[in-house]
């Protein structure tokens, strides 16, 4: 059986994104030297929240984003054996644009 999940309210499902194996000079990154990776799709997101007026205001972020959040952002959850983790909405970055990657200093 597939457990569905739906986010609440500004919260975001997101899958990280593996990071590179190999540093822009060709060394390769072992898995213990690692970092977490900082990007992720976003695979579902809640309906938003409620502004002063009670109006639902939607969030920015869409499925199928790629994002930037901080490194221990959010909150790691695993469905079905597979690794995710649920943010707010405040707590992503920004929306990735195009192929590149990003790493921190």
């Amino acid at each position: 059986m597939t457990t569905k999940f739906r986010p609440l309210r500004d919260r975001v499902l997101a899958k990280r994104l593996d990071q590179e194996e190999k540093t822009p000079g060709g060394i390769i990154i072992p898995d213990t030297a690692k970092e977490k990776p900082m990007q992720g799709e976003v695979l579902s997101v809640g309906s938003g929240v409620r502004d002063e007026k009670g109006v639902l205001q939607p969030l920015d972020v869409k499925v199928g984003d790629r994002v930037l959040f901080a490194k221990w952002g959010g909150t790691e959850v695993k469905i079905d054996g597979t690794e995710y983790v649920i943010l707010k909405e405040s707590d992503i970055l920004g929306v990735l644009e195009g192929k590149s990657s990003v790493s921190a200093s």
